[in-house]
């Protein structure tokens, strides 16, 4: 077990610029990541592309980004400066959305998206490695509350900016706005201090004069029984979620086309408005209760959300049962990076441990989508909807039965 760091390192006290700088960053980020979702698509369509082709790009960036979450994590532990590359990142994206904009040919767009994917592989890591680095492992868990927020904040903003835009003037135009925000987002990030990040929590390291190597080694990470675990809960996660939103769109389209947008619209920004406005208090439960329960909190709230979706057919009781997707959202958009952080301490590989997560995650969000299809096509709707949400249960089931509680415990000591 690590000691415990000197007490003058397990708080840290950041400056408001600081704070308030990794705010917009992550807000503005989300404005510039969300150019990059369904837009492409609908670009691409109006200069002549064919689906095949739309499909085929879209296939080469979620595979870049399936296998780059790893070495991205890796990259970031390695990094000198966190701030450094978090700007190489989005300046990175802001290029890609230049490309996209000025030379839709093939070559040029498959390049665009290899390094979009590949850039964004970096980016949720290093924002919960500067994190942690600003405030430190005893105020984490409302920091990535308030990160949460501000990335909810940032993608509803986007989706009616964006929206707006493609429809008064092109869908060309959204990936100039894309790159505007990457500036804004560059201008956020210099307004973190580099001093005040330090170096040593960002990267999951306990400051002592001789390294454990049996608690520094890429391999003991690999064999903690807590992450390993909770791999295993994101995957479920993924796999049931993924589809539902997707599915239901689906039905909905053939039930009646009309309105159909506006109905899905609303089933975006409904979570996105619940994960704003709960995320900073799951932060603080999460210190107060520990992780598991707000687990099976979650959990609970998919399973009953694919239930829902399997019986109801009111399509203004579907907008409201996407209140069930934002206390989902919620809880694992904080508790993910906050239970890595719990595991990894003491490692100095918290941010491979991040990417690790995200590979799972990744491969989870891929099956859901192509099992709950073929299941919707060859036994119907309702039963993709009962067997996503079987799986939800599942999910809930190893969380309560296998994974350990990680709250760091007095003098932050790990529980594994």
């Amino acid at each position: 077990m690590n000691p415990p760091p000197p007490a003058a390192e397990q708080g840290r006290s950041p400056s408001a610029q600081s704070q308030r700088g990794l705010d917009w960053f992550i807000f503005f980020l989300a404005d510039v990541q969300t150019g990059f979702g369904p837009f492409v698509a609908v670009y691409l369509t109006t200069q002549k592309w064919t689906q095949s082709e739309i499909g085929l790009i879209l296939s080469i960036g979620g595979v870049v980004g399936l296998i780059g979450q790893m070495p991205g994590g890796a990259v970031i532990d390695a990094a000198r400066s966190e701030r450094l590359v978090a700007g190489l990142a989005v300046a990175t994206i802001g290029v890609s959305a230049l490309a996209y904009a000025a030379w839709p040919i093939f070559p040029v767009i498959a390049l665009a998206a290899i390094l979009h994917a590949a850039a964004s592989c970096v980016l949720g890591p290093v924002i919960a490695a500067i994190s942690l680095g600003l405030v430190g492992p005893r105020a984490i868990g409302e920091r990535l509350g308030r990160n949460a927020r501000y990335a909810s904040l940032g993608n509803g903003v986007a989706a009616g900016v964006m929206g707006a835009v493609g429809y008064l003037l092109s869908s060309r135009a959204v990936f100039v706005v894309s790159f505007a925000f990457a500036i804004a987002t560059l201008l956020s990030l210099a307004r973190i201090r580099d001093r005040e990040i330090d170096p040593e929590h960002a990267h999951g390291t306990i400051a002592c004069a001789k390294p454990d190597p049996d608690t520094t080694s890429i391999v003991h990470l690999l064999h903690q029984r807590p992450l390993v675990i909770f791999a295993c809960t994101v995957f479920l996660l993924q796999f049931a979620n993924a589809a539902m939103l997707p599915l239901m769109a689906g039905i909905v389209t053939e039930r009646s086309s009309q309105g159909t947008p506006a109905l899905i619209a609303l089933c975006i920004i409904v979570p996105q408005a619940i994960v704003a406005l709960v995320s900073p208090s799951v932060g603080r439960k999460a210190q107060l209760w520990g992780r598991r329960p707000l687990l099976m909190i979650a959990f609970a709230a998919l399973a009953l959300r694919g239930a829902l979706f399997a019986t109801i057919h009111d399509p203004t009781l579907l907008v409201a049962v996407q209140v069930l997707d934002g206390i989902t959202a919620a809880v694992f958009g904080v508790m993910t990076p906050l239970i890595v952080a719990d595991v990894a301490f003491g490692s100095g590989h918290f941010n491979l441990a991040q990417g690790i997560i995200g590979t799972a995650v990744g491969i989870g969000a891929s099956l859901s989508t192509a099992v709950a299809g073929y299941v919707s096509d060859q036994l119907g709707h309702g039963v993709a909807f009962m067997a996503l949400a079987a799986v939800a249960l599942t999910g809930l089931l190893v969380v309560w039965t296998l994974m350990p509680e990680t709250r760091l415990a007095e003098g932050l000591e790990r529980g594994s």
